[in-house]
């Protein structure tokens, strides 16, 4: 790039942080950062929005923040190292080198926890459906115990992509046995200090102090912002506190470490031949005719983008501590200004005309998955699932696919109907889901699940049903429930930082008696609770 591109670039940045840019004012809000480098060079680094606002502290160059899921490449690279060195195989049973948990009915190797096909539940959904939110302080031993009574798992290991925090957490335990050093040592001494990453952290104790962190922050319905409260120890699976700088040095030390970056962006085949878009702790995905590598990272008021394209010796990097932010989409735009006018980038696909007639709410034909369609003011096609609302873009095939990160999850309108185009080669019809529902008959009464160690009370007040949830470190409840289909519910879970929900079928038994509720959230299917008594 010329001096000018440069300037031109660093003002597209600034433009796209500009709703943030409000400090020191009465409407100043918390905000993101963004960083593009290309060659070894850091091009741009922009930052907007406070990084505290009851101190007036600005975010900065050296603002850091929690980087979540970014953190499961450095798990990942960890494992690869001891690999290297002959101190395990990725091929590795981890029940070798973890013995104390279940048998879980297949062999779960460290590459399927790695490559997020391991088929384990994921243990932050495991506990919500314990009664447990994220802003509530559980141990590590807790979440261990939530793994520890799982007997089964979401699928055969290998032969889906499904994401796991599970299996990272699980992943940072075989580093600390093997190398004998905790996680956070491990990765200071092998990866951060031979990188240069003297503001990188591995935190697993969120109530630990790190220099130069932001405060996370969540839009209340007043209009202003509430500090997110963050109760779960974190692991492998996303414990890392880090800034743009430093995630730029740890793009630099790859390129001098190509087989490390080979390792990790390498892709395992689905038996139906299609290769697994998450390969080692990172995700690879076609944008616009260039092959990109980058992972999300989610915790309460926390978002961040690391995005790559390796044959550009490009990165971006997008970082908010404001829960509004869309770090995902704030990268993708930054990529697309660094890149703009260059020979090899493909038009942006236009959306489809006639998207406003998909509006409503569509269900599968066996109630595992139900959604709602809808636009937003601007036009942006939006889906909400399981509670999380998220943008869809116009991609090839005239598929509208999931403006989101380690998602498989695209839909192609085909009559008056969709379909659901998911991993592996999965594909499901989607109908539209009855006008209105009475609600399932025979539900009152007492439900165990044995994998959860929790107990429901289902409850009928007013002609209405909610849930009561006995688990087995708190009581939660009342959880609403609203009917979709015939014996078919959505369980709405309050949480301090979002509003989600899980699906629940109902299996009766041939006299029509409600035996069992099976419940499917995002990340953790096939729950089923027995009816007791």
């Amino acid at each position: 790039m010329t001096s000018l591109d440069t300037l031109r670039l660093r003002r597209a940045c600034r433009a796209l942080l500009a709703p943030y840019d409000l400090p020191g004012s009465p409407g100043a809000t918390p905000g993101a950062t963004l960083g593009v480098l290309r060659d070894g060079m850091l091009l741009a680094h922009e930052s907007a929005g406070m990084a505290s606002l009851e101190l007036g502290v600005p975010i900065g160059a050296e603002t850091c923040f929690r980087i979540a899921s970014v953190s499961k490449q450095f798990t990942c690279a960890a494992i690869l190292l001891l690999a290297r060195e002959g101190r395990l195989n990725p091929g590795d049973d981890i029940r070798r080198h973890l013995p104390e948990l279940p048998d879980f009915g297949a062999v779960v190797t460290l590459a399927h926890c790695m490559q997020n096909s391991s088929g384990l539940r994921d243990m932050l959904e495991l506990m919500r459906l314990g009664g447990v939110d994220l802003a509530e302080p559980v141990t590590a031993a807790d979440l261990l115990a939530a793994v520890g009574h799982q007997a089964s798992l979401n699928f055969a290991p290998g032969s889906r992509f499904l994401y796991s925090n599970t299996g990272f957490m699980l992943l940072g335990l075989v580093v600390e046995r093997v190398s004998g050093q905790p996680l956070a040592e491990f990765l200071r001494q092998r990866l951060f200090t031979p990188a240069g990453m003297t503001r990188t952290r591995h935190t697993p104790s969120l109530a630990e102090p790190a220099p130069g962190l932001a405060s996370a922050y969540i839009p209340d319905a007043g209009g202003g912002f509430r500090r997110a409260r963050h109760g779960f120890p974190l692991g492998g699976e996303g414990g890392l506190v880090s800034c743009v700088e430093d995630l730029a040095l740890w793009t630099a030390w790859l390129a001098r470490h190509p087989w490390l970056d080979a390792a990790l962006q390498a892709q395992a085949p689905f038996p139906d031949g299609s290769l697994n878009p998450y390969a080692h702790g990172v995700e690879i995905r076609p944008w616009r005719g260039l092959r990109t590598v980058s992972h999300g990272g989610l915790w309460p008021g926390y978002k961040t983008c690391f995005l790559r394209v390796p044959a550009k010796q490009l990165a971006v990097i997008a970082i908010g501590n404001h829960a509004g932010v869309d770090a995902h989409h704030l990268a993708h735009q930054a990529l697309a200004a660094a890149l703009e006018g260059e020979a090899g980038l493909a038009p942006a696909s236009p959306l489809p005309a006639g998207l406003d007639a998909l509006a409503g709410r569509w269900v599968a034909e066996d109630g595992a998955v139900n959604l709602d369609f809808a636009l937003a003011a601007d036009g942006t096609p939006m889906v909400t699932q399981h509670g999380v609302p998220f943008a869809l873009e116009a991609a090839p095939g005239g598929l509208l696919a999931a403006r989101r990160a380690a998602l498989a999850f695209a839909l192609e309108p085909r009559g008056d109907g969709l379909v659901l185009h998911l991993d592996a080669g999965h594909r499901l019809p989607l109908h539209r889901a009855p006008a209105a529902v009475a609600p399932p008959s025979g539900l009152r009464g007492h439900y165990h699940c044995e994998e959860l160690d929790a107990d429901w009370t289902v409850r009928e007040r007013a002609g209405a049903l909610d849930v009561l949830v006995q688990g087995p470190i708190r009581h939660a409840g009342p959880w609403r429930l609203e009917a979709i289909a015939p014996d078919l519910l959505r369980l709405h879970t309050p949480g301090d930082a979002w509003q989600g929900w899980v699906d629940m079928t109902v299996r009766r038994n041939a006299e029509g008696a409600a035996m069992a509720l099976v419940v499917h959230g995002a990340r953790a299917r096939e729950q089923v609770f027995s009816r007791l008594g």
